[in-house]
């Protein structure tokens, strides 16, 4: 488990870096008066930090699925139109 957990902190470092690096092109395209092309790297500078972490968290998945059961209600049997208490098979007669 720790060697997941290491490899996927390295993999999101390793795609931040590259964002860093998109944003500095970006400022110095900028500076530069480079135009619509510092919409590139400066893209490239929005979008990764979504995929880094949509990766990073996504790690191995529980095995077992013992929280997820499905809910059962315990309601009382139905009692159909027209049958009275004592005509219902539920038990012994109660008294009257």
């Amino acid at each position: 488990m720790s060697e997941d957990i290491t490899y996927r902190q390295h993999r999101y470092l390793i795609m931040m870096a590259i964002r860093t690096f998109c944003l500095a092109i970006a400022v110095i395209m900028f500076v530069n008066h480079l135009g619509w092309l510092t919409a590139i790297p400066a893209v490239g500078a929005i979008v990764i930090p979504y995929f880094a972490v949509v990766f990073a968290n996504g790690g191995r998945e529980p095995d077992n699925v013992r929280g997820f059961m499905e809910h059962r209600m315990n309601l009382p049997a139905r009692r159909e139109p027209g049958e009275s208490s004592d005509q219902r098979d539920d038990g012994p007669p109660q008294p009257r």
